[in-house]
């Protein structure tokens, strides 16, 4: 099954909000449907930055799978937090591969 990375930058919570809430939504988001493998926080130049990394069983189209699940996963972070610039990386031959920016 392809490995994907879903990395979303995070600006601010909305209200009545707990930090853990924004990873909290993006893991449960995505392991509806797939299996989630890590998650991390990191902070990027200031900006708080969280990754999900996840498999998408290969039916024929796991990239456009993929890219959907991330969208409906900022859809779901949206509710909690404000959020810019998803990025959705596929790891092919050792190396992550930009799906989407």
């Amino acid at each position: 099954m392809p490995s994907y990375r879903a990395q979303l930058n995070i600006m601010g919570l909305r209200p009545g909000h707990a930090p853990e809430a924004v990873m909290d939504t993006a893991v449960a988001s995505l392991a509806g449907g797939h299996h989630v493998d890590a998650n991390q926080l990191d902070v990027v130049a200031g900006v708080p930055r969280i990754t999900v990394r996840y498999t998408v069983e290969d039916d024929g189209n796991p990239d456009m799978r993929a890219v959907a699940s991330a969208a409906a996963m900022r859809a779901a972070v949206e509710r909690v937090a404000v959020s810019e610039k998803l990025v959705v990386l596929r790891r092919t031959r050792g190396r992550w591969m930009t799906l989407r920016r």
